[in-house]
């Protein structure tokens, strides 16, 4: 199991070193990480729900962040986090993401496939698109598969070829003073916090995280839950459709949450 190391940034030109390490996060092998993005985020949600990690209403990404390509396969990788804004110039700086090296060698220091978490932080989010061709075509360089942002993208019609997932909040015909704040902290997506390093799994439904403790159970979990949806849908479809039948079939179900 690979054990990469994490660090935090700030603005243009700040150099990173040792004190800015974070703890070791733990990988997925191979195997494990094509099992679960062969699954559908809804049925990997419900395999999650009956592992019992986490409340019901946590774990998810809830509304802010659509998935702009509903037909692609399922999207899984670890987070590349970053703060970013659009509506002013920043601070110091053109401080533009395409020259940020600290950026994009963070982004490599996160395990592959990554997946690109932007909080957009102004008020209102989504002024400017951070994300369009130019930012997909690095970002693939680099293994990423997708990106979940709060905030905008752009230049869908060259993404959507190019076969990259976005997830965000709203659509934008300029970049604006797109530009990065802060990377590798955690950050905040429609209720979900998300921390450098965090499995992510999205598809036409939405996008949510995958406890990595117990990721490794998800996809046979998921297989039950499966099966035990498959013979009620069955039942229901059948002529041997009772009600005292689907009282039964209920009640196993809840014994099995």
């Amino acid at each position: 199991m690979r054990i990469p190391a994490i660090w935090y940034g700030t603005g243009p030109g700040k150099s990173v070193d040792s004190n800015q390490m974070l703890f070791p996060q733990r990988t997925l092998s191979a195997t494990d990480l094509a099992k679960l993005s062969s699954l559908d985020t809804c049925t990997a949600s419900n395999a999650i729900e009956r592992l019992n990690v986490r409340p019901r209403n946590e774990g998810f990404v809830s509304g802010t962040a659509r998935c702009q390509f509903p037909n692609l396969s399922p999207m899984i990788g670890y987070a590349a986090t970053a703060r970013i804004r659009t509506a002013e110039p920043p601070m110091g700086g053109d401080g533009c993401y395409y020259d940020r090296m600290d950026w994009w060698n963070y982004v490599t220091s996160v395990p592959g496939p990554r997946v690109m978490v932007l909080q957009d932080v102004d008020n209102p989010p989504g002024f400017g698109a951070f994300v369009g061709e130019i930012h997909v075509a690095i970002g693939q360089a680099l293994h990423c598969a997708g990106c979940v942002t709060n905030g905008a993208v752009r230049d869908l019609p060259a993404v959507k070829a190019s076969s990259f997932h976005l997830f965000a909040g709203s659509l934008a015909v300029s970049h604006s003073y797109a530009h990065i704040v802060e990377f590798g902290k955690p950050v905040e997506i429609g209720g979900l916090r998300i921390q450098s390093g965090d499995l992510i799994h999205g598809d036409r439904h939405g996008v949510h995280s995958i406890p990595l403790a117990i990721a490794p159970d998800v996809p046979a979990e998921a297989s039950r839950v499966l099966a035990e949806e498959g013979e009620l849908i069955e039942f229901c479809k059948s002529p041997r459709f009772s009600l005292d039948g689907l009282a039964r079939r209920l009640r196993r179900a809840a014994e099995a949450r």
